[in-house]
Formats: C-alpha cells, sequence, structure tokens
C-alpha cells in the first residue's frame, strides 16, 4: 500500500498528493476552508463533502453536524485525516484582492522594495522601482495563521498554547518569504532589492517580531513592545542577495496598529484643518478621530460578524458570496461574487440584507424580524436570520460607540467631522447608504470617502519617501493619542444606545412593539 493518498477538490479539479493519515486541515485552508474557531470543531464553518472515496467520521463530526449531515457525506475539515483517496467538495479561495497604486511622493535610490499589508487574513506585498516609484509586481496570498482561528482572539489564545506561538510566527515569516521571493522573480535581473516596508496591526506585529502577547490578553490589555521594529533578512529566515533590511512600522495603542498609523499617514488627516475620522472596519475595528491640531485613536472590538463570521451562513467575500443587497420594494435582490450560485453572506451582504430589510419594514429598529420567522430568504438557499442581525448590532454598536466618544473627546462631535476616510477590504467594499441606514456611521453620504487599501498605500509611502516620510510618521505618532474605551465609564452606556438602529419614523409614531428593549 502506498504512503500517499490522492485529494481531488471539487469544482477546481485540482489533485494534490498527499501523506496516508496526515491532517487535511492546513491543505484545505489554503483552498478556501475557514476556521472561525480556530480549529475546535466547535464552528462547523469548516465542513466540507466527501463526494468520492471514504473519511470515516469523528466524535467530534457527529456531534457538531449531526447523524443526517454525516451520512449525506459532511465532514469537519479541521478533523479530516484521509486514509484513502477522496474526492471533497471545496470552494477556492478566490476574493477579490484590495491593491492599492496610487502614485507617491518619491525620493530617488538605486533598487528595488518591497511593502507588505500584512492583514489578519489576506497577506499583500507589492514589489517596487525605488528610482521612479512605479510598482512593478503584486503577491497576495492568505495568512496561513488563519487555520488556528479567524479573528485575533483565536491567534492570540493559540499563541500562548505551548510551541503554537513559535509556530505562528514560522508561518508567518516563512509565507512573506516566499512570497517576496516570487516578486523578485519578475523583477529585472541584476537590481538588488534594498529594503521591505510592513505595516500590521498589534498581535501581527507581535507575532511576526516575536514578542509575548501574554500582556495583549489580559487585563490591563497593554503592551510595551510595539515600537519600530529593525531585522536583517537572515534574522527571519529570507534568504535574499545583500540581505537587506526588513522594518515593521511601530503601532499606535495595544490593539491599534502601524497599519492604521500607515492610513492616517495616507489619508493626509495630519495635515487638515478640519475634523476627520478614519475607520478600519474589521473584528477588532481600529478608529482615529482629530486634524493636524492632534488626534486621538482606539480600538473597539467589534467581533468579527463584519468578516461573515458567527453568521449562520457567514463566509469571506469570496466566490459565491453574496456582497450586494439591495430592496426593490418588494422583495430582495442580490449581487453574488463571480455570479455564480448563492453559498453564503459576506460581511457586506450582511449589512446590504440588514439595512434592506430595515427599508422593507421586514427589520424592525430593535432588530427583531417583524413576522418572527426566520430565516428570511435572499438568494435560493440562502437567508438571514435573528442570530444574525444581533451580531450585526453588536458589531456596528462597537464602531458607532468608539466613534462617537472620541469624537466627543476631541471636542468636534459627530456634526463636526468633515470627512469619514473607510480603511480595509471591507471598509472599501460597505455601501456608505447601507451603513447610515443600520447607524454604524451617521455623516453625510456624500462625506464619507474609501480610502483603498490605505494601509499599503501608507507602507509604500514610507518606502519611496525617504527622510521626510520617516519624519512626518514620527510626526504622526506625537500628535496621536491613545484611548482605552474598554475603561471609560461612558463607553457601555453609549454602546447600548447605539445598538439600535435608526427608525425610519419618530418614535412617537411608531408601534409598542418598535421600540420596546
Amino acid at each position: 500500500m502506498s504512503d500517499k493518498v490522492q485529494i481531488t477538490l471539487e469544482p477546481s479539479g485540482r489533485i494534490l498528493s498527499v501523506a496516508r493519515g496526515e491532517p487535511l486541515r492546513e491543505l484545505l485552508f489554503e483552498h478556501g476552508v475557514e476556521y472561525p474557531c480556530g480549529g475546535r470543531a466547535r464552528c462547523r464553518s469548516c465542513r466540507v463533502r466527501v463526494v468520492g472515496g471514504h473519511a470515516e467520521p469523528t466524535p467530534e463530526d457527529r456531534q457538531a453536524l449531526g447523524e443526517r449531515a454525516v451520512a449525506e457525506g459532511w465532514r469537519l475539515g479541521c478533523r479530516l485525516i484521509p486514509t484513502t483517496d477522496l474526492v471533497l467538495a471545496v470552494a477556492q479561495w478566490q476574493g477579490p484582492v484590495l491593491e492599492d497604486r496610487t502614485a507617491v511622493a518619491v525620493q530617488p535610490r538605486p533598487g528595488l522594495g518591497v511593502a507588505i499589508d500584512l492583514g489578519t487574513t489576506t497577506l499583500v506585498a507589492q514589489l517596487v522601482d525605488l528610482t521612479v516609484g512605479m510598482v512593478l509586481a503584486t503577491e497576495v496570498a492568505l495568512n496561513p495563521q488563519g487555520s488556528y482561528g479567524a479573528d485575533l482572539i483565536s491567534r492570540m489564545e493559540a499563541s500562548l498554547r505551548d510551541d503554537v506561538g513559535d509556530q505562528l510566527r514560522e508561518l508567518i515569516r516563512r509565507r512573506l518569504g516566499e512570497m517576496i521571493a516570487r516578486l523578485l522573480e519578475q523583477a529585472p535581473a541584476g537590481t538588488p532589492l534594498q529594503e521591505v516596508i510592513l505595516v500590521g496591526n498589534t498581535v501581527m506585529h507581535h507575532i511576526f517580531c516575536g514578542h509575548a502577547l501574554a500582556p495583549l490578553a489580559a487585563a490591563p490589555f497593554e503592551t510595551d513592545a510595539g515600537g519600530l521594529a529593525e531585522f536583517k533578512a537572515s534574522e527571519l529566515g529570507w534568504e535574499l542577495a545583500g540581505n537587506p533590511p526588513a522594518r515593521f512600522l511601530p503601532c499606535l495603542g495595544s490593539f491599534v496598529g502601524s497599519d492604521i498609523l500607515a492610513g492616517v499617514l495616507a489619508s493626509g488627516m495630519g495635515q487638515a484643518d478640519d475634523f476627520q475620522a478614519l475607520l478600519d472596519l474589521g473584528t477588532n475595528g481600529e478608529i482615529v478621530v482629530g486634524n493636524a491640531a492632534g488626534m486621538l485613536c482606539a480600538s473597539s472590538a467589534a467581533g468579527p460578524a463584519f468578516e461573515g463570521a458567527r453568521i449562520v451562513q457567514g463566509m469571506r467575500a469570496d466566490l459565491g458570496a453574496i456582497d450586494r443587497v439591495e430592496w426593490t420594494g418588494e422583495s430582495f435582490r442580490c449581487h453574488v461574487i463571480g455570479n455564480s450560485r448563492a453559498r453564503g453572506l459576506c460581511g457586506s451582504g450582511l449589512v446590504d440584507a440588514v439595512a434592506a430589510g430595515l427599508t422593507g419594514g421586514l427589520i424592525l429598529p430593535t432588530g427583531r424580524l417583524r413576522d418572527r420567522v426566520e430565516p428570511l430568504a435572499l438568494a435560493e438557499g440562502v437567508g438571514l436570520r435573528q442570530q444574525d442581525i444581533r451580531e450585526l448590532q453588536l458589531a456596528k454598536g462597537a464602531i458607532a460607540a468608539g466613534l462617537r466618544l472620541l469624537a466627543d473627546q476631541r471636542g468636534c462631535g459627530l456634526r463636526q467631522l468633515e470627512r469619514t476616510f473607510l480603511c480595509g477590504a471591507f471598509g472599501n467594499s460597505i455601501s456608505p447608504a447601507s451603513a447610515r441606514r443600520i447607524g454604524l456611521i451617521h455623516a453625510g453620504e456624500d462625506t464619507i470617502c474609501p480610502l483603498g487599501n490605505a494601509a499599503l498605500l501608507g507602507a509604500r509611502m514610507v518606502l519611496l519617501g525617504g527622510e521626510p516620510a520617516w519624519d512626518e510618521l514620527e510626526r504622526l505618532q506625537g500628535r496621536i493619542a491613545h484611548r482605552a474605551l474598554g475603561s471609560d465609564p461612558a463607553f457601555m452606556d453609549t454602546y447600548v444606545e447605539e445598538m439600535n438602529f435608526p427608525a425610519s419614523l419618530p418614535l412617537t409614531q411608531m408601534m409598542p412593539e418598535e421600540i420596546r428593549p
């Protein structure tokens, strides 16, 4: 008997050879299977279907999926261990990539540079000609740490287990090294790589740099290891000619990373006279409010609803995800990524669906389904449940409360914000109208400005801008003060106030059940 088995992935048709008895968790993650619970057999989001061959069900399969699903061939990807050839129904990752090629100021120097946005879910690296500032090539990959959990809390919990922290560090360093190597294959022969600039949130910063995460995992949730980190390529296991330096830009606070600092740099907030806000919407929502005279920043634990996690039929913004929903006056109209059959609902689709449900009167301002019949059908096989709406309320309430408190503390209030920048993949995919309809953002629709991949743009500005860019980065650090919302006595009351959706009618005209908490 061969010590190898063949795994065929459908619908892509890709055929892989793996060791018999080797867990498929990492392989499946690379092909679109998500592990929101960190592979603990709790969330069922990693289920795949065995359509050829045989995989003996585990006790976790039976408990999480039920006997009927097991009999139909469903298995938990985090527990699947092949002993025979298998054909698995798996949707391969084909999500949209948020890249930025905006022209920036250049202090010319010879050679090449690489700018990297080290995201919790997605990694984006750009190869840049340092002489003229042109982006020569881009590499995109999933963060391999995702198999240990989709959100930062899962990653931190995993890192605190024996040896897992070292594994997470080596996983990300190796993956980024591979991406840089592929970029250099596309570079002009003989042109040296001079420098690598990285940005990311505080947890990604600490894992990459090898700093302990324990201070971030327990009160008061503060770290003193968030500064600029500098390495030689060889220290990271990267075999690069000339052994160039890699610099991870500094964080702004415990859960406000260098990706936000880079975003502020890219937005120009630090040079504006009027009051502005910057939002990076995700599991850990980051907020900055202010102007050239000074800014406040904070993080607000929104939960993973914006990324499709903890939603019954939630998923990443990949092939088959409903990403846009409209109310026609009689029913929902949905757009599906790839124009394929709907498989689930991503974050932007969730926000749209709830906004459309509110507009159609199917969802009440309290978040209750009007007829209390679920699921609320969106497309064939995909619906919205009461639990999904509650998850969105928790997420949007945390962001809206944080934004409101920072604006008040900065002395401008929400009404004085002349511009609100939205960063990151979710921030750029969300409909401003839907964001206003659910009360995530109260600013006028014409003042909401998607900023693209501001983190990557800011990293490239530092890479290309020479001393003036580093000086501006240092000035920004001195102008941005961090606030811990969790210790603010006003946060919880504000959070509760922001959880309800805006009413389309004055409260005095609403039915009692619509205004009852």
